[in-house]
């Protein structure tokens, strides 16, 4: 197999957490949020290393985030983008195509 067909893995994505994070966002429906909160205690991220990692998604535009009122305070949401979702969709593509590559 020619390396040249093989699109190479975003490694914006590729970094554990932030694939999970993707997969996480993705599994919803388009358009559908999780809270900051929530999204931490699915992933057993610390909050410090948790935002960081959205920041690097948010810069690339993969996800956005947005504070809203709750009427007890500010919560901070979390959704994925159709850039996101697509980029996810050609990592997703990329890395069947690599491990096809793989002899059984």
């Amino acid at each position: 197999m020619s390396t040249s067909t093989v699109e190479p893995l975003d490694p914006l994505i590729h970094v554990p957490a932030r694939l999970r994070i993707l997969v996480t966002l993705a599994a919803l429906n388009e358009g559908d949020t999780l809270s900051f909160t929530r999204l931490q205690k699915m992933l057993d991220l610390t909050p410090g290393n948790l935002i960081t990692h959205l920041r690097k998604l948010e810069d690339a535009r993969y996800l956005k985030s947005e504070k809203t009122s709750d009427g007890n305070g500010l919560t901070t949401i979390v959704t994925l983008t159709r850039r996101g979702r697509a980029a996810l969709d050609a990592y997703t593509e990329a890395l069947r195509n690599l491990l096809g590559g793989l002899a059984p």
